[in-house]
Parts: structure tokens; C-alpha cells; sequence
């Protein structure tokens, strides 16, 4: 009987430990309501005012560039919306000059007046649609004289020269014309073969005009 009494008692040291882990228990519950209870209110607020500061000026970022690449788009597309109908009509004036250039200096001095005002008149409307082409962004390119340039120009052939730096295009067979920074048609040239060699390329080394080369810019 006094072993079964004694087996039942709980000895002190066993109740001790209990006890510590209880305390250790309530301890730890209260330690997130203190730490909440540490927690500046003004702080937080603050906190909370830099992180909506950051997210509009984010937004109003996103939105700037937006706007910039929708305005650049609209501007695009006025820009070059009408390149397909100004490559057709440069075929209109083509035919334009060819029909000036089909008379001769003796056939104008001997035109009587309704000859001349035709003449004039054929000049007049090849002025007026290279003016209203230029009105919509595409301007004439005339590279007689200048460096050979494979983006704007289409090299037909060569011609010796010596007298002019290699790659200088000598002869205009056919005006080209470009909308904004982009190529309707490449002028087509001739350029200058056997004469001094440029000491100073301003395209990053271009080695020279190959016959039949085309640009690589379309509009």
C-alpha cells in the first residue's frame, strides 16, 4: 500500500520544470502583443505614405511613356501613311520629265506659242506635284556630286574618272526620293571609278559602290 502512495506523488523537481514551462509559455504569447505595442503609429504611417509615393510616381512613369510611344505611333502613321500612293505617283512624274527631257533646246527655240505654253504647262504640273509630295514628307534626292551611299543609292555602273574621289557619284540616271527617314526609291547613279581614295569614309568604312547594289531602307 505505502509503495502504490508513493509511486502516486509527484515529486517536486517534475513540478518545478512544469511550472517554468508554463511561464516560458505565457511568456511567448505575450511577446507579439508587446511588439505591437512597440510599433510607432507614426511610423507606420509613414511607411505606408512612401510606399503609395512610390507606387504613383511608378504609375505616372508608366503613363509618360505611354504617351510618348502613342504619340510617336499617330505620328508615324501620318507621316508614312501615304507612301504606297507617293511611290505610284513618282512614276507619274517620271514620265513628267521624261516628256521635258524628250524636247530638245533647238525644238523649244523653234516652238511656236501653243508648243511653249505647253512645255510650260507639263512644267508647271511637275513643279506643283513634287511641291505638294514634298508638302506630305517625301523630298527629291539629287546625289550628283556627292559620297556613294548604299542606303539611298543604287550604283547602275562605273565610270572612270580620275579627276574625282572613287565612290563620288558622277551621273544621275534616275532622282530618288525618301519620306521622313525612310526610302520611297533609291536614286540611281553612276559613280566615279580610279581616283583618289577618300581619306576620310563617314559610314563606319564603307568599301565602294558595287554595281547594282540596293538600299537596305524601305519606307
Amino acid at each position: 500500500m505505502n509503495d502504490s502512495n508513493e509511486t502516486s506523488t509527484p515529486k517536486p523537481e517534475d513540478a518545478a520544470a512544469e511550472a517554468a514551462d508554463a511561464r516560458a509559455d505565457d511568456a511567448a504569447a505575450e511577446q507579439p502583443a508587446e511588439a505591437d505595442a512597440e510599433l510607432d503609429p507614426v511610423e507606420a504611417l509613414r511607411a505606408e505614405n512612401q510606399e503609395m509615393k512610390d507606387r504613383v510616381l511608378r504609375t505616372m512613369a508608366e503613363m509618360e511613356n505611354l504617351r510618348r510611344r502613342t504619340e510617336k505611333e499617330i505620328k508615324d502613321s501620318r507621316q508614312y501613311s501615304v507612301a504606297n500612293f507617293a511611290r505610284d505617283m513618282l512614276n507619274v512624274g517620271d514620265n513628267l520629265r521624261r516628256a521635258l527631257d524628250a524636247i530638245s533646246d533647238d525644238a523649244r527655240a523653234a516652238a511656236d506659242e501653243t508648243m511653249r505654253a505647253l512645255i510650260e504647262g507639263v512644267e508647271m504640273t511637275e513643279r506643283e506635284m513634287l511641291k505638294q509630295l514634298e508638302k506630305h514628307g517625301v523630298t527629291r534626292l539629287d546625289p550628283a556630286g556627292e559620297r556613294f551611299d548604299p542606303n539611298y543609292h543604287q550604283a547602275m555602273f562605273e565610270v572612270p574618272n580620275p579627276d574625282v574621289p572613287s565612290n563620288t557619284v558622277v551621273q544621275v540616271v534616275q532622282a530618288g526620293y525618301v519620306i521622313g527617314d525612310r526610302v520611297l526609291r533609291p536614286a540611281m547613279v553612276g559613280v566615279a571609278k580610279g581616283g583618289p581614295k577618300e581619306r576620310k569614309p563617314d559610314d563606319g568604312g564603307e568599301a565602294g559602290a558595287t554595281p547594282g547594289a540596293t538600299v537596305d531602307k524601305t519606307a
